[in-house]
């Protein structure tokens, strides 16, 4: 089985977040990246799961830079075999779909993961365009995935229950949570990252069809407002005129 896991950085949760040039572009002064939670926890996982369990790869592949390395070091810690980087700035999700659809036109994998969205812009946009690109099958916001051969049952939650699918391989898929558990990368996985492959290709000249305008941080949060249980009155008017729609 040859599986390749789309893995890409995101600022650390507890990163403050600014902008510069007139808010049109993020600053990065300063910032921790880490591997993006849905890409590592659970793409990444259950790709390393279904190797241990069937034999094969994993290799991870990555639209960036150089600033890029640490973090997919990191996911060659956890446990995948290679790593590709592809040279270049990822500038919106159709350009980094590209990208990753045009290294793995000819590669034959089985299976290509992603998270289901990045934690930074939350667009879930990647893994339905190279599925598009690659005129492949591709299942969003999968929980749970089984393989038998040629064959992969994926399960994923629709409102009001959950829905069974299958689907032959080659495949692209979206993994939620539910779908592994997070894995801790222990010393000898850290080491041996630093001497697994990371092959950089250059990236394919492509047009970039959007342009950031301008970013905005979401309005502070206010503080709690604290009503006397007897002052019911003031409850039901706050709730009708101040209270905000979440």
């Amino acid at each position: 089985m040859k599986i390749l896991v789309c893995i890409s950085k995101s600022p650390d949760t507890t990163a403050k977040i600014a902008f510069t040039d007139g808010n049109s572009k993020f600053d990065e002064n300063g910032v921790q990246y880490i591997v993006n939670p849905y890409d590592e926890w659970y793409a990444l996982v259950r790709a390393l799961e279904l190797v241990e369990a069937n034999g094969g790869t994993v290799t991870t592949i990555t639209v960036g830079t150089a600033a890029d390395d640490p973090t997919i070091r990191k996911a060659l810690a956890i446990g995948a075999n290679d790593a590709v980087r592809i040279d270049g700035q990822a500038l919106d999700a159709s350009y980094v779909a590209k990208q990753i659809s045009e290294y793995a036109k000819d590669k034959n994998f089985d299976i290509i993961f992603t998270g289901k969205e990045t934690i930074n812009y939350n667009g879930a946009q990647v893994g339905g365009m190279i599925a598009e690109n690659l005129n492949q099958p591709f299942i969003s916001l999968a929980t749970k995935l089984d393989i038998n051969g040629e064959t992969a049952t994926l399960e994923r939650d629709v409102q009001g229950g959950v829905e069974v699918v299958e689907v032959n391989t080659p495949f692209v898929i979206s993994a939620a949570k539910g779908m592994a558990e997070q894995r801790i990368p222990n010393m000898r996985g850290i080491m041996a990252a630093r001497t697994k492959p990371l092959n950089v290709v250059p990236a394919v000249d492509l047009e970039n069809l959007t342009t950031v305008v301008s970013y905005s941080l979401p309005e502070a949060k206010e503080g709690c407002k604290y009503i006397d249980p007897e002052n019911m009155d003031e409850l039901v008017d706050l709730l009708h005129n101040q209270s905000k729609v979440i």
